[in-house]
């Protein structure tokens, strides 16, 4: 695939130089295990690179833009109160979480909540219903951009398998709505939302709208 030539293109061309970009890091660090990466491992790497710091923001984006099209109220009290778009992104992603699961093996035998769970069993965890558990979240299927506090799962919840990127998401996804919900006047969809066919990415293709700016 073209991605992975311009990865390995990347890595030559930092090899031997001290920069502090991702692909030096790769190109250069050792893991502690002590095993240096081979060309599967950099193209997995940096295909995760690639594809976590674009694709999913992106489809989390949109989503919010959708919500906030079907809940206009909610868009005037962020216009009104930008105070409160750091909360509101919480919401954004609790209620759309742009992944739909994640499956983890077990590493052990293990009981939770009454459930025996073997060694090597597979375990699938569903963000979309955990996002809606009526015992973490009052009233779980009510949008609402003041939601304190908010426990998604969107980003995972703790340990070393939370999503390394939840601060720049939240950091790109808080720029684009501060400084996009004051120039909108109105928005309105104009067509059918075309949804990403996917198991795995809770995604939009193609999210039709009309805007009007102040």
């Amino acid at each position: 695939l073209e991605v992975f030539d311009y990865g390995f293109k990347l890595r030559e061309a930092r090899r031997g130089k001290s920069e502090n970009d991702l692909v030096s890091q790769l190109a250069h660090n050792v893991p502690t295990d002590g095993l240096a990466l081979d060309d599967r491992d950099f193209r997995n790497y940096f295909l995760l690179i690639v594809i976590a710091g674009n694709e999913t923001t992106r489809h989390a984006i949109t989503h919010s833009m959708n919500a906030l099209i079907d809940h206009p109220e909610q868009m005037a009290l962020l216009k009104a109160k930008p105070e409160l778009i750091p909360w509101a992104i919480e919401e954004f992603l609790r209620q759309a979480s742009p992944v739909y699961h994640f499956r983890r093996t077990a590493t052990r035998d293990v009981e939770m909540h009454g459930k025996k769970i073997k060694k090597g069993e597979k375990v699938v965890v569903w963000f979309a219903s955990g996002n809606r558990d009526p015992e973490t979240f009052t009233n779980p299927y009510t949008f609402d951009v003041t939601r304190k506090p908010n426990e998604h799962m969107a980003f995972g919840r703790g340990g070393p398998h939370m999503c390394m990127g939840n601060a720049l998401a939240r950091l790109e996804m808080q720029i684009m709505f501060t400084q996009l919900l004051p120039r909108v006047k109105h928005m309105e969809r104009i067509g059918e939302t075309d949804y990403l066919r996917s198991n795995f990415v809770h995604g939009i293709k193609r999210l039709p709208v009309r805007v009007e700016f102040e």
